[in-house]
């Protein structure tokens, strides 16, 4: 039998990775033993980080409810307007809340004393097609449309999302974009799931045999997503990979493993928006697996690519901020 050559994961993720489960495939029995694994409380997430948690419902189009919870530093005043980092978990679109991987945004929490908003959007099978994105687009309109309630700049509020919701960040962003609103300052895409189509040579190099994350794990994910939509009917917004157009764009950080299903994809992500003249910083991090700093923060390679991550947002805040108060400026010379 032959073994299609393919990069080798880091090391210590490789050791890390020995004891853990993994799965080759997933059908509706496998997400159902999935979904019903005990998810971490939010209170347990949040202890030991001074922040103050608020609960929001916010409705959707069709009447039903998109649950957000923001979460602002303890010391926080909402007169003196913070930054956003609108968080999208992860989980194929099949699985997960919005507490998923939620230490990751914390860190900026207490880095740059942004308020972080995660948002509860409706997964598949239960949910299709745009659902998903659209939820999350009726959560950041009311964020934007509440910022003064919040304590939230509205001119610095970042998209931010990992696997499925770096997908859906990006959709998110598209759909932004095309209705006008609301204003994104940049989008944090983290191994981003953008395309159904499982063409590239990474979705097929990571086939076969178990993994984190694996091609035969994400058809499932997308034919259960797509609820049997023709090739031709799937919209940019649910899988950003097919967008023409990627002009327009706030900027981008994508970052991915070289040893993972979405590099590839990812990769030509980060391309199509420096080839439409927008801007983006690509990160291929050498023997990552799909989504290895969440899932092993601690690991060498998890630590620099946090930190690298973490380097950059600071710097999109920073000129935020800086755009603002020129802006502000101006605005009183001409008044």
């Amino acid at each position: 039998m032959s073994v299609t050559p393919r990069p080798a994961f880091d090391p210590e993720l490789h050791a890390l990775l020995a004891g853990m489960p993994l799965v080759e495939r997933m059908d509706e029995e496998i997400l159902a033993q999935l979904r019903a694994l005990p998810s971490p409380s939010a209170d347990s997430l949040l202890a030991g980080h001074r922040v103050v948690r608020r609960e929001v419902d916010v409705p959707a189009e069709d009447g039903a409810a998109v649950r957000l919870s923001v979460l602002s530093p303890t010391d926080h005043d909402p007169a003196v307007p913070a930054p956003c980092v609108y968080w999208i978990h992860g989980g194929g679109m099949v699985m997960g809340d919005r507490f998923g991987q939620a230490d990751i945004p914390l860190e900026w929490l207490e880095r740059f004393g942004v308020v972080v908003v995660t948002v509860e959007y409706r997964l598949a099978p239960e949910a299709t097609g745009t659902t998903a994105v659209e939820d999350c687009h009726r959560g950041l309109a009311w964020v934007a449309a509440h910022g003064e309630e919040l304590g939230v700049d509205p001119g610095r509020i970042v998209v931010a999302g990992i696997s499925a919701g770096g997908g859906l960040a990006a959709g998110l962003c598209l759909l932004a974009r095309d209705l006008g609103t609301p204003a994104i300052a940049a989008q944090l895409l983290i191994c981003p799931m953008l395309d159904d189509r499982n063409v590239t040579v990474s979705s097929r190099q990571y086939s076969g045999e178990p993994g984190v994350w694996t091609r035969e794990t994400n058809e499932f994910a997308w034919r259960t997503l797509l609820g049997g939509r023709a090739d031709g009917e799937v919209p940019p917004y649910v899988s950003p990979a097919r967008a023409v157009d990627l002009s327009g764009l706030p900027s981008a950080y994508v970052d991915t493993g070289s040893a993972e299903v979405f590099r590839d994809e990812d990769v030509a992500y980060a391309s199509g928006i420096w080839a439409a003249g927008g801007q983006a910083e690509l990160h291929v991090w050498a023997g990552g697996h799909h989504g290895f700093d969440a899932q092993f923060p601690q690991a060498e390679l998890s630590v620099t690519a946090r930190r690298t991550r973490t380097e950059w947002l600071g710097r999109v805040l920073q000129r935020a901020a800086a755009d603002g108060a020129a802006a502000g400026g101006a605005a009183a010379v001409s008044g």
